[in-house]
């Protein structure tokens, strides 16, 4: 098995597939040649299929499964909770249905095993506002026959999109744009931790008890702290390396643990904290049939789902290649080919069977994608700079760097097939007992570790940072101050413009915000006062020429 004392690579691998050629210039961007894109991808990963099973067998595949199993499924399920109340038409089955249905497909079917895909707080905001829509009108239409329309137009854009190898387009998605969305995503995940606590103080009915509420505060407060303890032990000089590796790996896991059992203990467990609602094993809310009839609708309501369609497809066409990015980035040392244009294409698949089966839509998740990227690292041992510190007796202190990803589907498949387990009925009783406050704080914590390593806030600390106190060998030092704060005042500006309509009844069209982010990053910020090294050292594509060559053109 793989582990941290694997020696340190020195030269690259070159891989099957690697020989699909050189990024092209943007003059192919769009040529049509119907299918080559998903072709292309096909070949190029097709040759590491069967190594992608047999590579699973390392252990760093338990850790990765365990962490993105409960930073995926628990927040999907907390994300799901307004919707669920407010539209009565989805429950905890269809939410964990949906987690497994991503996963089955992208880590059997799919080109890029790395990218975890679920049920995401873009898709529910655009659900709950599809829903308040229909709900104003007298003659508004079954729900989820509706929706089911706007996945399937949703869908064929996606084959559309696949098909004619638009996926190129992701040649122009750098830092400024991810950074941006993560920044988005970041502050969602607080605000919903925030939201799942307000509630049950805004709504007496809500807590069972005045003091469940407060309960829940605590409880929320004491999984952010713990996880967070965690994470700083992981990373200090305290304990053996193997004992700082097994906090990163666990930390979270066991925070989350902890403090749902605190809920069941003393005085917490008299005040009878709110806990996360469930349903029956295997089947889906209101007796319904898992089996949606969405082409009995009108015609006329066809039509009105096209719009909404576009407008899905506009934001799982960023989030989702977003995410496969970022899991991909290029500071992961991959060697196995993406395929964006083959996975968008199953992308629509899910999203068709989402409709057909009454389900949220999912798609690529951020932050769990390069969380699950991250906990496959394989770290090698070297020596510090010469002017690091010294051990005890002298020795050069040792530093571990990441020398590998173990690139498999079984963690991926792993977790969903965890997600499935909780359908039946001993473990819907157990997800039952977690209380809703740890998820409030599980929110906290992974937007606050998201905003930790986003791009706007490393800038904006620089910025803030004592200019004598940064390394020499900053490269944010060859850059004016005043031109890191205008980068940073777009991206701030574009994350308060995106963040603002979302809490409007304008919601529905945050996506086509979103996507606006990589034009302004073209056609606007490369215009601004910016000389060619200080714009290349504020923005850079997100991830390697070797993962991009999957949109480089033909």
């Amino acid at each position: 098995m793989a582990d941290e004392k694997c020696p340190v690579s020195t030269t690259h691998e070159h891989s099957p597939g690697s020989d699909v050629g050189e990024p092209r210039q943007s003059s192919s961007l769009f040529r049509v040649k119907v299918g080559a894109g998903i072709l292309r991808d096909i070949r190029a990963r097709a040759p590491w299929y069967w190594s992608d099973w047999k590579d699973a067998w390392n252990y760093r595949v338990v850790p990765a499964t365990t962490l993105v199993f409960f930073a995926n499924i628990l927040p999907g399920i907390a994300f799901s909770l307004h919707l669920i109340e407010a539209t009565q038409k989805y429950g905890v089955s269809e939410v964990l249905l949906s987690s497994f249905m991503a996963s089955f497909v992208f880590s059997v079917l799919g080109a890029q095993p790395l990218c975890i895909a679920g049920v995401t707080g873009p898709i529910t905001i655009l659900n709950q506002t599809i829903f308040r829509i229909l709900e104003d009108r007298t003659d508004s239409p079954d729900y989820l026959h509706f929706v089911g329309w706007v996945y399937l137009w949703g869908a064929i854009f996606h084959w559309v999109t696949a098909a004619l190898n638009w996926c190129n387009f992701l040649q122009y998605v750098t830092l400024f744009s991810c950074d941006t969305f993560g920044f988005y995503v970041a502050w969602t995940y607080i605000q919903y931790g925030i939201q799942v606590l307000t509630h049950q103080f805004d709504d007496p009915q809500a807590a069972s008890t005045p003091s469940g509420a407060f309960v829940s505060l605590i409880l929320a407060l004491l999984m952010l702290v713990s996880a967070f303890l965690f994470k700083s032990l992981s990373r200090s000089t305290l304990f053996h390396r193997h004992v700082r590796r097994f906090l990163a790996d666990y930390g979270m896991p066991l925070s989350l643990i902890a403090s749902s059992a605190m809920a069941y203990w003393g005085r917490f467990h008299s005040a009878h904290p709110l806990t996360l609602p469930v349903g029956t094993a295997f089947q889906p809310v209101n007796g319904r049939s898992w089996l949606v009839h969405f082409w009995e609708l009108d015609g006329k309501w066809v039509g009105l789902a096209l719009p909404f369609g576009f407008i899905l497809w506009v934001l799982f066409f960023f989030d989702h290649n977003v995410s496969s990015l970022i899991a991909q980035g290029s500071q992961f040392p991959l060697r196995k080919p993406a395929g964006f244009h083959y996975d968008f294409a199953l992308l629509g698949l899910t999203t068709f069977l989402a409709g057909l089966l009454g389900i949220p839509a999912p798609n690529g998740l951020i932050p769990q994608a390069p969380i699950h990227t991250r906990a496959l690292l394989v770290h090698g041992v070297v020596n510090q700079d010469e002017d690091a510190l010294c051990d005890g007796d002298g020795n050069a202190r040792l530093r571990e760097v990441p020398i590998a990803v173990v690139e498999q589907r079984a963690s991926n498949l792993a977790q969903g097939s965890l997600c499935l387990v909780l359908l039946t009925t001993p473990f819907l009783h157990v997800l039952h007992l977690v209380p809703q406050g740890v998820l409030a704080g599980l929110f906290w914590y992974m937007g606050l570790d998201e905003l930790s390593g986003n791009g706007i806030t490393q800038k904006v600390l620089y910025f803030l940072t004592d200019r004598t106190l940064t390394p020499h060998n900053q490269p944010l030092r060859r850059v004016r101050k005043s031109r890191i704060l205008l980068f940073v005042a777009v991206q701030l500006v574009a994350f308060g413009v995106t963040f603002a309509i979302t809490q409007t009844v304008a919601a529905v069209g945050f996506p086509i915000i979103i996507l606006l982010l990589v034009p302004l990053r073209t056609l606007v910020v490369s215009r601004l006062p910016f000389s060619a090294e200080e714009l290349g050292i504020l923005d850079r594509p997100t991830a390697s020429p070797f993962t991009m060559q999957s949109v480089s053109g033909f």
